[in-house]
């Protein structure tokens, strides 16, 4: 079916009556959720999912601090219709229009205020401006760690960003940041995420652990009160939903978790991820997500 018919059958199905008490929106993250432990969909979720959005009519979406960049590609196989909230929840992306919708920017004076903190830490965050309506530009300075340059090679290929590198303009420009993001030894990012609590208020920061190896870390920086859980709120009241379902299996993740209806960890989640789930299922590589939905579904029809 075609972009646009697709679209057009989602927004008659909103407005069919589903017979069931709840309208519910389930929400999942990606990495360690969602995908598997190769980063990919496995055919057995694509197949489900398609399922669950075509023939039993299930409102999906996925929820990640990725960007589009890579989100689409992840996603081409499914028929989505909604948008997938991607960067933290700083901008939603319509995969029919193939455009960013409801995005959130960090203002230029932020963006100079938390990169003083960077300069004294001896760090330089990437930043991720938004450019016309479906590119992602991605500017940085300085050296980059040796996380950061396997992730400059595995992106920098990608039709949806573009990378700026050695950029001594980035921090004035028209185009809207969305993110400041850096990836690092844990314990330094920790500390710089400390002091731009302290110092600098109109933004919102996340620190995490990485999945494989603990020692690594992320930062993530955007502006105050963005958050996966906003963005699921405003997605739930524009199709309507009553209620919401969200999945997740890292630290980054509890928050959307408390915000939501029931949440549901992932058998491979942080202890303190299952502590705050309504319940735990399977791990991320048996296609657990999927097939709780499914199962739900198939009851409540």
């Amino acid at each position: 079916m075609k972009q646009a018919e697709k679209a057009i059958t989602f927004a008659l199905s909103m407005k069919t009556p589903t017979g069931n008490k709840d309208k519910t929106l389930f929400v999942s993250d990606l990495d360690g959720t969602l995908l598997d432990d190769n980063s990919q969909l496995s055919p057995r979720t694509v197949a489900t999912l398609n399922r669950i959005i075509g023939e039993l009519g299930g409102l999906f979406t996925v929820a990640t601090a990725r960007t589009p960049a890579t989100v689409v590609p992840l996603m081409q196989e499914v028929h989505a219709t909604l948008p997938f909230i991607v960067i933290g929840g700083s901008a939603m992306w319509n995969p029919v229009t193939g455009c960013y919708e409801h995005t959130r920017g960090i203002s230029n004076d932020t963006v100079n205020a938390v990169t003083n903190v960077f300069d004294r830490h001896g760090a330089y965050p990437f930043i991720y401006r938004r450019h016309g309506s479906s590119l992602l530009y991605t500017h940085h300075y300085g050296p980059l760690s040796p996380q950061e340059e396997r992730f400059i090679a595995e992106r920098q290929h990608l039709p949806l960003k573009r990378f700026f590198l050695d950029d001594t303009d980035y921090r004035q420009s028209d185009d809207e940041a969305l993110l400041m993001f850096s990836m690092n030894k844990y314990a330094i990012l920790k500390a710089i995420a400390e002091d731009l609590r302290t110092t600098v208020p109109t933004c919102s920061v996340m620190v995490y652990h990485d999945n494989f190896d603990p020692s690594d870390g992320y930062l993530e920086i955007y502006t105050a009160g963005t958050s996966k859980a906003g963005a699921i709120r405003t997605l739930a009241q524009e199709v309507g939903a009553t209620r919401v379902v969200v999945f997740g299996d890292n630290r980054n993740d509890i928050a959307m978790m408390q915000a939501a209806d029931h949440s549901v960890a992932m058998g491979n989640a942080f202890p303190e991820v299952k502590e705050a789930a309504s319940e735990v299922i399977g791990p991320n590589t048996d296609d657990s997500v999927a097939r709780w939905i499914e199962q739900e579904l198939e009851v409540r029809s």
